[in-house]
């Protein structure tokens, strides 16, 4: 007789060998070309990571933009621009469009570069050499020519604020022909040269008038070209009343400072504009931003303005999907979790922690479906009690303060195991570093393991493995149970819902990126 020791019959299918090795060097499962694209399109921002460094996550992204095929690469810097809300990989994408296939990018530029920040990161990528040339090249020159000739006066005054490259740079670098005097006039102004004054923008000449004289109305232009005027407490609620939902999220502080709190009918018109559902959706706002708000705010700030931005975050994650029967929701909360979302990034990390996102997408799904169980977890589950009926930000706070520790991707799915739970959906949010419960022999992953174990007793379960951060693996392969999807704006709700609800199967976040038109 065979040594049962090693011939012993395995319970339940074969599992699939795992194809890769994690940050960690324990096993995983690689993405697909395509896949892996898709999600560093809306996880990778070019900052310092926990086991990346900003150039070695460049050259990741390099290398699978250059093997997928030039129409997917356009998707998915569209997908990335206008899905994931992201800044720079969109522009890394496009930049190598331009250099693989001109013509495509001729085709999607304005859908990626829809306004002067993206312009200006798109030059400055270019200009990097880091995507296989320094200079523009005909095509790119061609279409940030026709950006700022085509560009309203508005767009042209927003792209005018910040630098590196500077918008005058941009001018400078690429000599558009403007079509008619005042657009020439404006062009001079923001270089810096002589111009006919007459012929600006009425917004910039009334800039200019109350620059001079501090008198008149506020004049009807970009915030940050009003901070650098001397301006009366009346000044700011002007601006405050007339600002738009992001601008006046970004700076409660400083109207808080600046005295504009101090008349009621200021703060009952900024608690309106923030929990204004329309205002939340034109603002693309991911909703970790407004966590942002809410963990700085001054501790002096009117209580309305505070309950705005918690009605506000019941709002901007409306789109949670409510799923039939049993949901458990497992949020990664090692110590890998503790970076900012945005990497390390001298003068502009995030405060937000991949940690937070994750307690942030548990607190969310447990408000919208009842029973749900949350199990935050490092190498072990975490004991932790949420009160469904506290607002989502407090409970997201209660989960992200018990940060720290390794990675056991297994632990949630094994203690559901050791208890015999069966449920219908289990979510992760990670970024799928595991090592703790590394195998080291026979096939698969101790994840993927304990949930063929979760199968056998429910084989309708389904599993979501939500990936937040840039390392192109998985610890559970993705197949018809099981969903890889990358990201944390609100599309990524949408993509649950429909999986969960079986209207798509686990491809479909790739294909939907490969649906765009281009």
């Amino acid at each position: 007789m065979a040594n049962k020791s090693v011939f012993a019959s395995i319970k339940g299918r074969l599992l699939p060998k795992a194809t890769a090795r994690n940050a960690h060097a324990a096993p995983a499962y690689a993405y697909s070309d395509a896949h892996a694209l898709a999600q560093v399109a809306v996880t990778g921002t070019f900052g310092g990571m926990f086991y990346q460094s900003p150039q070695d996550e460049l050259e990741y992204v390099l290398d699978v933009a250059e093997a997928v095929d030039p129409r997917y690469l356009a998707q998915a810097a569209i997908y990335a621009r206008r899905s994931g809300y992201m800044k720079d990989m969109p522009a890394v994408l496009l930049a190598v469009l331009a250099r693989r296939d001109p013509v495509l990018f001729r085709a999607v530029f304005a859908r990626v570069v829809d306004n002067g920040k993206m312009l200006r990161n798109f030059v400055q990528v270019i200009r990097s050499g880091q995507t296989g040339r320094k200079s523009l090249g005909s095509a790119p020159k061609a279409m940030v020519q026709n950006w700022l000739n085509t560009a309203s006066d508005r767009a042209l005054l927003n792209a005018n604020i910040g630098n590196d490259p500077s918008l005058a740079d941009v001018i400078k670098m690429v000599h558009p022909k403007p079509a008619s005097a005042e657009r020439e006039a404006l062009f001079a102004w923001i270089v810096g040269r002589p111009c006919d004054l007459a012929r600006l923008p009425q917004a910039v000449r009334d800039w200019m008038a109350f620059k001079e004289t501090g008198k008149g109305p506020v004049p009807d232009v970009p915030f940050q070209m009003l901070t650098q005027l001397e301006l009366s407490t009346a000044h700011w609620a002007r601006i405050a009343r007339k600002g738009s939902w992001q601008m006046v999220r970004q700076n409660l502080n400083t109207f808080r400072r600046h005295g504009v709190f101090g008349v009621t009918k200021n703060v009952d018109h900024v608690a309106a504009l923030l929990r204004n559902p329309e205002a939340i959706a034109k603002a693309r706002a991911f909703p970790y931003q407004l966590m942002v708000a809410a963990q700085n705010v001054n501790s002096e700030m009117p209580r309305p303005i505070v309950d705005a931005l918690h009605d506000a975050m019941e709002i901007a994650v409306q789109n949670v999907p409510k799923v039939a029967g049993q949901v458990v929701v497992c949020p990664d909360v090692s110590g890998s979790m503790t970076y900012a979302v945005t990497g390390y990034r001298p003068g502009a990390t995030s405060a937000v922690r991949h940690v937070d996102v994750a307690a942030l997408v548990a607190a969310a799904f447990q408000r919208v479906n009842r029973g749900c169980q949350v199990l935050p977890f490092d190498t072990r589950v975490r004991d932790v009690r949420l009160e469904p009926r506290d607002t989502i930000l407090t409970n997201a706070e209660r989960l992200a303060a018990l940060a720290g520790g390794g990675t056991n991707c297994s632990a949630p799915l094994r203690w559901l195991n050791d208890r015999g739970r069966s449920p219908d959906l289990v979510v992760f949010v990670s970024d799928n570093q595991s090592w703790a419960d590394a195998r080291s022999g026979g096939q698969g992953t101790a994840m993927l393991k304990e949930w063929e174990a979760i199968k056998r007793r429910n084989p309708k379960a389904k599993l979501v493995c939500i990936d937040i951060a840039p390392y192109g693996t998985t610890q559970a392969q993705t197949r018809q149970d099981v969903l890889n999807v990358g990201g944390f704006s609100d599309a990524v709700f949408d993509q649950i819902a429909a999986f969960a609800n079986g209207q798509t199967g686990p491809d479909h976040w790739v294909g939907e990126i490969g649906q765009i038109e281009v």
